[in-house]
């Protein structure tokens, strides 16, 4: 804060509060916002019925409660007092910057994550240890998938997205943040959302699954995988194409070492894909951050010059998709380590052949 220059940061519903406090808070009108001016203590204004779902942590913040009836947005310019400069939380409800911009005129407001982005991008062992967690869980469900334990041909898509939910919870997590289950031609839509098409014998299958496990002190940290089956030996110029991806992934992984640009890592996976002739159905990027989002700060994308450090973590996910016909996608969870890139993901890459 002191670096750029902010007085006060204001920090509401979203994943910069448990990862700062501890407490989620549920996205609600009432407003529930973090306090933590540059000097002096944390204060957490919380709607008095929420207060009971509040760890108390006074070593952490103070916690304040406001009742129906009051002025919450009174009660937070008061707090903040005289400050010319706020940092608020990207993912605050737009009502509550626009009314808190009314009552703190003097203040010029800016993004809270470009204080808190740079400080969650960079994981300590026990953040690393939680994605693992995750991740191994994760590895469990999709091995079974490969292994063809569970029944795909004659189900519906949402019949197996459901299971799959299941067993994500069932591995531990508190929640499920998604289950991508894409057949046939439905594949070729990178974020299909799992319907009533019956996946059939002779096609592809693809698998984006993640969810939320609880790591230290409560706070939950977040997997993400996603592997391709195939109902049947495919057919050739699909499985030209999966070896594309394959080798695409494993060049995107060796090159996220220490020091290397997050866009140069993009493009060691992308440049395989352009080779073979499949450039143009590459439509995103390479990867995203993870940890307490599925989708956080380091992306590997082109534009993004930042180099990578030891304790970033995030995804390698190269994607092919003909529409109207196919897709493919191969995802592993990476740390860069000193000693080079950690996958967190260890199940096999290959595209599994399933009865």
């Amino acid at each position: 804060m002191a670096e750029r220059g902010v007085d006060v940061l204001l920090v509401s519903v979203g994943a910069d509060l448990p990862w700062l406090c501890g407490y989620e808070a549920m996205p609600l009108e009432r407003l529930t916002l973090l306090i933590v001016p540059r000097e002096g203590d944390a204060r957490l204004l919380v709607p008095f019925l929420e207060a009971p779902r509040v760890v108390d942590r006074p070593d952490v913040f103070e916690m304040l409660t406001w009742r129906d009836g009051e002025d919450p947005i009174a009660l937070a310019s008061g707090l903040v007092g005289a400050a010319g400069t706020a940092a608020i939380g990207d993912q605050t409800w737009a009502g509550f910057l626009v009314d808190l911009t009314s009552a703190m005129p003097g203040t010029i407001f800016s993004r809270a994550s470009e204080i808190t982005a740079p400080l969650r991008m960079v994981k300590d062992a026990t953040e690393v240890d939680a994605l693992r967690r995750a991740a191994t869980a994760v590895d469990r469900i999709l091995a079974d998938v490969q292994a063809g334990n569970v029944a795909l041909a004659g189900r519906t898509e949402a019949a197996v997205a459901a299971e799959i939910a299941q067993r994500i919870l069932d591995e531990g997590h508190r929640k499920v943040n998604f289950t991508i289950v894409a057949s046939g031609p439905n594949a070729a839509s990178p974020h299909h959302e799992a319907a009533d098409r019956v996946i059939r014998d002779g096609e592809g299958v693809l698998f984006d699954i993640g969810g939320t496990m609880d790591g230290a002190d409560g706070v939950g940290y977040c997997s993400d995988i996603t592997r391709c089956v195939h109902l049947g030996e495919p057919p050739s110029d699909f499985a030209e194409l999966y070896e594309v991806l394959h080798e695409a992934q494993a060049a995107g992984v060796a090159a996220a070492t220490v020091g290397t640009p997050c866009e140069d890592v993009d493009a060691a996976a992308r440049l395989v894909i352009d080779d073979a002739g499949y450039g143009e159905y590459f439509v995103h990027r390479t990867g995203h951050g993870i940890g307490v989002e599925a989708h956080e700060h380091p992306n590997i994308v082109v534009g993004n010059d930042l180099p990578l450090v030891a304790g970033h973590a995030f995804s390698i996910e190269p994607g092919i998709y003909v529409p109207g016909t196919w897709g493919a996608r191969l995802e592993d969870i990476v740390v860069a380590t000193d000693a080079g890139p950690d996958p967190l993901n260890h199940i096999d890459h290959g595209l599994a052949v399933v009865g």
